[in-house]
């Protein structure tokens, strides 16, 4: 299979040099204080990306790494230190299974204010498997062995192009580990994530409404050596 770097654009190497990135830090400071003195989001983004003259891509990074403190504190108050052995998992497919392809890949990731881990790529509807997309597979379901779970419990968004191309690849990858796994291609990804509890994804209104979370995507990324070539732009919580 021919090597692909997920995420990757040539001018990433100026927008997230080490100069850029003293820019970008500031310009979180600068975002964190208007949204959290009642400012939107989009608005406070665009107004600071304007001032200091930030590409698309630095301002999704910010959009991204950056949250009003009372979802910060809703997301920490959910946030599960520990996987309880014998449990469920809930996982967000696309949503991990993207971010460490492009940790593989070396591409741009950031560490956000609520520590989870996010990346650029987007998926708008399209979706290709790559060289890097079995060895994370092999990561997810490692980890999850390690932490003696009984069952994980997959889901895909249906819309996505190879979507059910990648739910078969994660069957065969997780059959050959002891716990027990359950595929669902859906249209309802989300819906149905925001009700479950023990749920891994990076997604924030997954985290904002769902009943607990895990930081899977983080844990692996310390545990693979990947953690160093995180970057990050703000303060976590």
């Amino acid at each position: 299979m021919k090597t692909v770097k997920r995420g990757y654009f040539p001018e990433d190497t100026i927008n997230f040099s080490p100069q850029a990135l003293l820019t970008l830090r500031q310009a979180c400071r600068d975002v964190s204080y208007l949204i959290n003195n009642g400012y939107p989001l989009k608005s406070a983004s665009e107004f600071v990306g304007n001032h200091y003259l930030l590409s698309e891509r630095q301002r999704l990074c910010i959009v991204r790494s950056v949250s009003p403190e009372k979802q910060l504190v809703i997301r920490r108050q959910k946030q599960q230190q520990q996987l309880t052995e014998n449990s469920v998992v809930y996982i967000d497919g696309f949503n991990i299974v993207i971010t460490l392809e492009v940790a593989l890949s070396k591409s741009p990731i950031f560490r956000c204010m609520d520590t989870t881990v996010r990346d650029l790529a987007g998926l708008r509807g399209t979706y290709r498997i790559i060289d890097k997309t079995e060895p994370s597979l092999h990561m997810i379901a490692s980890a999850l062995e390690q932490h003696h779970i009984r069952k994980s419990v997959v889901y895909f968004d249906a819309p996505v192009s190879n979507s059910g191309r990648l739910a078969q690849k994660t069957r065969a990858c997780f059959s050959a580990y002891s716990f027990a796994t359950e595929i669902i291609v859906t249209h309802d990804v989300d819906r149905i994530l925001e009700q479950r509890e023990s749920v891994i994804s990076s997604d924030a209104i997954i985290l904002d409404k769902c009943i607990s979370w895990y930081n899977l995507t983080a844990e692996l990324l310390r545990q693979y050596h990947l953690s160093e070539d995180v970057l990050c732009i703000c303060d976590e919580i």
